[in-house]
C-alpha cells in the first residue's frame, strides 16, 4: 500500500531541532517523508542531517540556500502522496495526527484542506484555537489557521507556496499565501474541532519569527499584489464573515499592515493568558 501522506521538512541550520521534528512523525501507516537540506552549513545541523540519513531518512541536499517556499516546492516534487503536510524543522507533530487528518480528507473528497488547533512551546506555552472555516475576511488580515494537511491536487493548482520572482528567498509568509489562495478560490476544508491539537509550534527569540516581524509590511504588500481578487472583494467578505461587528472593525487595525514590535509576541501572550489580549478579543484564542 502506497503512502497517503507526504511530510515535507525544509531545514536550514536548524540544528538538532530537525531530529525532533522527524521523530515526531509517529504513525501506524506508511508516511512519505522528505527533508530538504537547504544548504545547511553549521556543524550541528550537518551532523544532525547525517544522523537522519544514516537512519534511513530521505535527505535532499541543496548546494544553495533557496528559502522555505522553494525548498518545500522541491520536496513536493520529490513526493507523490495525495495529501501533503508541511512541517517546519523546529516544530513537532502530535502522534497519529496525520492518519486522522487523512481520514477526514478521504471521507470528504470536496475538501481541499484539513486543520486543527496547535500548541505553542519554547519561550511561551499556550494552545491556540483556530477558526472552524476558511473566512476570507480574516485571511486577508491574519493567518489564524496554522499548518494544515493539503490535498496535493489543489496545492498544485494554486501553485504551492512559492510566489513568483527572486524575492521568494526572503518571503516569510508562504503559509499565509496558501490560505489566501484557498480563500480566493472559495475552497472549504475540515476542522478537527476545538481542542484537537495537531502540532506544536516552536516560539523562540532570535529565530525566523523575529525576522518576519521586520519584513512584515513589505511581505503584506507582496501578498496584496499576489491576491488582488481577495482584496477587491473585501467588503463582501466582511459582510459574510461570522466575526462580530466590533471584531470586524478591529481586525484591520490589530492584524493589518502596521510594523510588528519586537516585544509584541510576548506581550500578546501574557494578555491572552489573562483573558484580555487582542487574540482572545478577536476570537483567536
Amino acid at each position: 500500500m502506497s503512502a497517503r501522506v507526504a511530510v515535507l521538512i525544509p531545514c536550514h541550520d536548524d540544528g538538532t531541532y530537525v531530529i525532533d521534528a522527524v521523530r515526531s512523525v509517529l504513525e501506524e501507516e506508511e508516511i512519505e517523508l522528505v527533508v530538504v537540506d537547504d544548504a545547511s552549513s553549521d556543524a550541528v545541523s550537518v551532523r544532525a542531517l547525517d544522523e537522519l540519513r544514516h537512519d534511513g531518512v530521505r535527505i535532499v541536499r541543496l548546494e544553495k540556500n533557496v528559502g522555505v517556499p522553494q525548498a518545500r516546492t522541491i520536496a513536493l516534487i520529490e513526493t507523490s502522496a495525495p495529501y501533503v503536510f508541511p512541517l517546519d524543522a523546529d516544530d513537532e507533530l502530535l502522534p497519529r495526527t496525520l492518519a486522522r487528518m487523512a481520514d477526514c480528507l478521504d471521507a470528504d473528497p470536496g475538501a481541499a484542506v484539513c486543520w486543527g488547533d496547535y500548541a505553542e512551546f519554547g519561550v511561551q506555552e499556550i494552545v491556540r484555537s483556530v477558526p472552524d472555516r476558511i473566512d476570507p475576511y480574516r485571511v486577508a488580515y491574519s493567518n489564524d489557521w496554522g499548518a494544515p494537511m493539503l490535498r496535493r491536487s489543489v496545492l498544485e493548482q494554486i501553485g504551492g507556496w512559492l510566489p513568483d520572482g527572486p524575492e521568494s528567498l526572503a518571503f516569510p509568509y508562504e503559509d499565509w499565501h496558501v490560505w489566501m489562495s484557498l480563500a480566493e478560490r472559495g475552497e472549504r476544508g475540515v476542522y478537527l474541532g476545538r481542542g484537537v491539537v495537531t502540532y506544536r509550534r516552536r516560539i523562540q527569540g532570535g529565530r525566523r519569527l523575529s525576522s518576519d516581524r521586520r519584513r512584515h509590511a513589505q511581505a503584506v504588500g507582496k501578498l496584496r499584489a499576489l491576491h488582488p481578487a481577495l482584496y477587491s472583494q473585501i467588503k463582501q467578505h466582511r459582510r459574510r464573515s461570522d466575526l462580530g461587528l466590533v471584531q470586524k472593525a478591529l481586525y484591520p487595525v490589530i492584524y493589518g499592515r502596521r510594523p510588528r514590535l519586537p516585544f509584541e509576541q510576548r506581550l500578546r501572550y501574557w494578555f491572552d493568558r489573562a483573558g484580555v489580549g487582542p487574540d482572545r478579543i478577536l476570537g483567536r484564542r
